[in-house]
């Protein structure tokens, strides 16, 4: 018999044995009949500050005994051995091979699936490989040199090679998520993802695991072509007969294109083509930091130097009032460090990241406000769908311009933002070098800033203990998600206008995050090798 054991509840430094020790006392059962304990999934409760934290399980044990355990049902529940995920092979003929644009979490799971079925994907990539895309980024970080078609943003691992690699998963498809997460725990990451209740990689391992996934795709017969940017796609009668990169023609009848959400001239070139586009909401904001030690002791009270619990994190929301909007963090990195993004001349945003230890000093998250289209009404000479790009690129070029014209973040203490006054400097112990005091008054629309000085008081304060005067602010926040979405056809996945280009991932505007993007090229490359797009 195999049972599903909910609510199992140990020390942070539990052992096997604490693990079937609680189990058998569940059950009321002897230990030697239980056998084959697996973790599903393990989180922290640290609600009451008055005990040390604890790990609570969700485990499944197989039971030989004679006497049948006591089962609570939705405690203590019979389940089945998991099946292997079959291996998806194609079953429509393929005249030509399928082409995936973008080396993304997307594009480089649905290359994968496409390459394990046999069908010799080649995949193209705008950037570098991740060898050669780190020192050029670091260069840009250290002295603002810019390489349009290879940064922070583009490039192998996409923008999430630069980022905390955080899986969330909201997702019901369980075995999908597995499958993901099993390949990049063969490819380098720990099996801690598989079960951990938030798991997280770090960009430090990131760029250990995008190497090996890309070789995993060589070795099953695909192709990766690096440097090779999307130039134009070609259709006859509403289906595509091939894509252009970097000026060489390549016939094919399926087209995934994964090239995120910061490829805007992907957009403009699909608007030429007159695929179907549509503008859709997203959010602006900043980017504060604050002591991780302050953001640990608000999680975990006295028990915050225990040394298993690891930096804290934290989710805050606020509803917003009359004549203010919603606000909540996002892309929260703990013991992380805050970063510049850019992939055009004279335009700049900003982000966070942590290494796997996430270890520094400060913590990071982005705090957003919703805009809607009604925020970016119809620019002139600019395709309808398109308006939402041409709103962040202004506050990105205010941005740029405010920090000096060098890529450097404009940034301003908490507490003179609230008051909109001027800065006087920043903290010299702070995690971005280049950072340079600005008003950031004017770097974001009056609604969006009268929100996020009413929110983030009040937000803050739900993390008892931060002190106001320790934050600092960045400016400005406005890649979070895609301002487009490219009108998929619901039961194909194809666009509605382009049969056989498949747009996926956040570029499509479908999906945000690793795992969902991921999961997205899955389920496109499933779908096609079964016939059904």
């Amino acid at each position: 018999m195999r049972l599903r054991i909910n609510q199992i509840i140990v020390k942070l430094k539990y052992t096997p044995g604490d693990v079937l020790h609680v189990i058998a006392r569940r059950l009321e059962v002897q230990e030697q009949d239980l056998g084959n304990v697996e973790i599903l999934r393990r989180s922290i409760d640290a609600r009451k500050k008055d005990r040390p934290p604890l790990y609570v399980l969700s485990v499944e044990v197989s039971y030989e005994g004679e006497t049948p355990p006591a089962l609570t049902p939705g405690q203590v529940d019979v389940t089945q051995e998991p099946e292997p995920r079959p291996v998806v092979r194609a079953t429509r003929p393929i005249t030509h091979r399928p082409v995936v644009v973008g080396a993304g979490p997307a594009g480089l799971m649905t290359a994968l699936m496409l390459a394990e079925a046999g069908c010799r994907p080649l995949l193209v990539e705008r950037g570098a490989q991740t060898e050669t895309r780190q020192p050029q980024v670091k260069a840009f970080w250290r002295q603002a040199l810019l390489d349009p078609e290879s940064n922070v943003l583009y490039g192998e691992g996409g923008a999430g090679l630069f980022s905390d690699g955080k899986l969330t998963a909201r997702s019901k498809d369980r075995s999908a998520i597995r499958h993901f997460f099993e390949t990049l725990v063969a490819c380098g990451a720990s099996p801690d993802i598989l079960i951990d209740a938030e798991p997280h990689i770090g960009s430090d391992v990131l760029a250990e695991i995008i190497p090996a996934l890309r070789q995993r795709i060589v070795e099953v017969g695909g192709e990766v072509q690096f440097n090779a940017r999307l130039d134009d796609v070609g259709a006859e009668d509403g289906t595509l007969r091939g894509v252009v990169v970097s000026g060489t023609e390549h016939r094919t009848d399926a087209c995934f294109l994964a090239t995120g959400h910061s490829a805007r001239d992907v957009y403009h070139m699909l608007g030429q083509r007159a695929v179907p586009l549509e503008a859709k909401p997203f959010a602006i904001g900043v980017r504060l930091e604050l002591p991780q030690r302050r953001i640990d002791w608000a999680q975990y009270g006295r028990w915050a130097l225990e040394s298993s619990l690891g930096s804290a994190s934290f989710r805050l929301t606020w509803k917003g009032g009359h004549d203010t909007r919603s606000c909540y963090s996002f892309c929260m990195c703990p013991g992380g460090i805050v970063i510049a993004c850019a992939s055009s001349e004279g335009l700049l945003t900003t982000n966070g990241m942590s290494f796997s230890g996430r270890a520094k000093p400060f913590g990071n998250a982005a705090f957003l406000v919703p805009v809607s289209v009604k925020d970016f009404p119809q620019q002139e000479g600019c395709h309808p769908a398109l308006s939402g790009i041409a709103f962040q690129e202004a506050f990105e070029r205010a941005a740029f311009e405010a920090g000096g014209s060098d890529y450097s973040l404009p940034a301003q203490r908490l507490a003179e933002f609230l008051a909109g006054t001027n800065p006087k400097d920043i903290p010299v112990e702070r995690s971005c070098a280049r950072a340079t005091p600005a008003n950031l008054e004017t770097l974001l629309p009056p609604i969006i800033m009268r929100t996020l000085r009413r929110a983030i008081p009040r937000m803050l304060r739900k993390l008892n203990g931060v002190n106001l005067e320790e934050v600092l602010v960045y400016a400005t926040e406005t890649r979070s998600s895609s301002p487009v979405r490219i009108v998929r056809n619901p039961a194909t996945g194809e666009s509605l206008g382009v049969r056989g280009l498949y747009p996926i991932g956040e570029g499509s505007g479908y999906t945000g995050g690793i795992v969902s993007s991921a999961l997205d090229g899955m389920n496109a490359a499933t779908r096609w090798l079964a016939g059904n797009g």
